[in-house]
């Protein structure tokens, strides 16, 4: 038979002392279930946050590259979209060339036909003034290449200048005045609209290239967001069963040490 005291109770202090590693186990689970996360700071799982800390670093660098290719995208499809605008353009001052060139023109008509190729020409050079994204122009006149960042240690997609103006495209002195003008103008906007055309093709490629970039950049995001979520994430369902079972246990606890403290009462009944 164990021996009585009021001054030391060995089995309140081992309920007391499991009933504190139920309450911190609870506290844990709590916080898994609250933030969703098995690891929330390095002493839950200090080399699993180290990792996971990397790869959010990571993530993050990523991420900035994925926005600078988006941007690089838009300047250069704001570009593509105008150069077609432009090759429309010019099918139609064509048109208008090719109606100045017919013998027996009479003065009245072919003025027509130079005040609405001029007309036109102002339009293709308001669409070059406008086709600007991020103050970047890359078919103005005097345009420079656009260096897009592609990778998180610096690499980087490079897409060349395509002026469009109307004298890079050798058609801003074009006249239809006059049968000898008309027909160096058709000259003239035969080689514009392959010039514009090698350009449109160099735009697109440039294009197609960030394009597919900012997919693998998207991919590789995601990657490693499951990669992050695969080391820190807290299984719910298992969390809460197990939040249930420490509840019981803590339950258990509390009348464990109920009891254990009431043992020194007995003690009042040796002197009865």
């Amino acid at each position: 038979m164990g021996s009585f005291s009021i001054n030391t109770n060995p089995g309140a202090a081992v309920a007391l002392q499991q009933l504190s590693r139920t309450t911190n186990s609870l506290e844990t689970t709590q916080l898994r279930i609250t933030t969703g996360l098995r690891v929330n700071g390095p002493k839950d799982d200090a080399s699993t946050f180290a990792i996971a800390q990397r790869l959010r670093g990571d993530i993050a660098g990523t991420q900035a590259v994925k926005i600078a290719l988006s941007s690089g995208d838009s300047v250069v499809n704001v570009a593509v979209s105008a150069g077609q605008s432009i090759a429309d353009l010019l099918t139609e001052m064509k048109g208008k060339i090719v109606q100045a060139n017919q013998g027996g023109l009479d003065s009245a008509s072919r003025t027509a036909l130079h005040n609405d190729f001029v007309a036109l020409r102002d339009q293709l050079t308001t669409i070059v003034g406008s086709a600007t994204f991020n103050q970047k122009n890359l078919i103005t006149s005097g345009a420079t290449s656009l260096t897009v960042l592609s990778t998180v240690d610096g690499s980087t997609i490079t897409v060349s200048a395509q002026a469009m103006d109307v004298t890079t495209l050798g058609i801003s002195a074009s006249t239809l005045l006059n049968s000898s003008g008309a027909s160096s103008a058709l000259t003239a906007i035969n080689t514009a609209i392959s010039r514009v055309a090698d350009k449109l093709a160099a735009l697109g490629s440039s294009s197609k290239r960030i394009e597919i970039q900012e997919e693998f950049t998207t991919k590789l995001i995601d990657i490693l967001k499951e990669g992050v979520g695969n080391l820190v994430d807290a299984d719910l369902a298992e969390e809460s069963a197990k939040l249930q079972a420490i509840q019981v246990k803590q339950s258990l606890g509390i009348q464990s040490l109920a009891i254990a403290n009431s043992s020194p009462q007995s003690i009042l009944s040796l002197f009865q």
